[in-house]
């Protein structure tokens, strides 16, 4: 998911497009919590890992 915001944010950034560089954040977003929530040792939503 962090990768996917990543290449959002460089596709949206490249072709002016302001609703790709917004999911790309989001998504990173997203994606640095339920990494951090699994690092803790909590499942989220079922899974303890996310990768």
């Amino acid at each position: 998911m962090i990768v996917l915001g990543i290449v959002l944010l460089l596709v949206g950034f490249v072709a002016k497009i302001s609703i790709l560089w917004t999911i790309g954040i989001v998504l990173i977003v997203v994606g640095l919590v339920l990494v951090l929530l699994g690092r803790t040792g909590r499942p989220v939503g079922g899974r303890a890992h996310y990768f």
